[in-house]
């Protein structure tokens, strides 16, 4: 038996033994199942093993993110998706290279561990170590009424992402350095961190209306910029969540209701 036909059998007989728990406990919903998600689903795969161009930058594997540290079940820095997703992605990005540009991802699969992590933090309203650049303009006690932090997230089902455009050729990027002084997000190209994607308005995972991603106030280059993101992902299979320019959902995504709690590894995959 393959490796892969091995692993298909395996998902399978672990996913009906969680099924019969369930129904025991009277619990038979698809959320209710989802809980019991942590096995890894056959078709989950690491994106540079899809497209090892696709250029990576996987904020919460470090500490430049609104936590300012790794966060709980990142392993590594990588990308996990659903095939589904990463071929989608593939087709992409083979047409945005020649273009002149490449993707880049910030984040992908995201385990319900990490999201956990986010709402532990939201809840230490004491910790405000990375407010300066991730939310200036909020107050972190808002941080679930407006939306930024939630219970569930989308990029828990694989097939969720976050990214950006990058020129070609590709320049270095300065690594963040913990403690080093911050600024916002919305501020200019120039004044805030340095990323070498193109000029897209805010930082990536700006808490501020200012990313949204067809915001008025947004205009010329960097609304082409957007555009141009948002168009070739559009035209891939994929739909743009309106209040974040960078996240992005497979359209027809396999697993709706299923949110899974394996850590970001290339282990997970076996």
């Amino acid at each position: 038996m393959g490796v892969r036909r091995k692993r298909v059998v395996r998902w399978w007989a672990r996913c009906l033994s969680a099924v019969i728990l369930l129904v025991g406990l009277g619990a038979t919903s698809p959320v209710a199942l989802a809980q019991a998600e942590t096995e890894v689903p056959p078709d989950f795969v690491a994106i540079r093993d899809v497209n090892p161009t696709i250029l990576q930058e996987i904020r919460y594997a470090g500490f430049h993110n609104f936590v300012g540290r790794p966060v709980h079940g990142y392993r590594e820095p990588e990308c996990l998706l659903t095939r589904q997703a990463a071929s989608a992605l593939h087709a992409a990005q083979q047409k945005l290279l020649r273009q002149g540009y490449s993707l880049k991802v910030y984040d992908c699969y995201r385990p319900q561990r990490a999201v956990d992590d986010f709402v532990r933090w939201a809840l230490r309203l004491h910790d405000q170590r990375m407010k300066a650049e991730f939310y200036p303009r909020v107050d972190k006690s808002r941080l679930f009424e407006d939306g930024y932090i939630a219970e569930k997230s989308g990029h828990s089902r694989g097939s969720t992402f976050d990214v950006t455009l990058v020129r070609l050729p590709v320049w270095p990027q300065r690594p963040y350095i913990p403690g080093e002084p911050l600024k916002p997000c919305y501020a200019p190209v120039g004044e805030r961190f340095p990323d070498n994607s193109v000029d897209t308005g805010t930082g990536f995972d700006c808490f501020d209306t200012l990313a949204h991603t067809e915001d008025p106030r947004i205009r010329g280059e960097v609304r082409e910029n957007r555009l141009r993101l948002k168009h070739a992902l559009e035209e891939a299979g994929f739909v743009n969540y309106p209040l974040e320019w960078w996240h992005f959902t497979l359209r027809d995504e396999p697993y709706p209701d299923t949110y899974f709690d394996f850590p970001v590894s290339r282990r997970s995959l076996g």
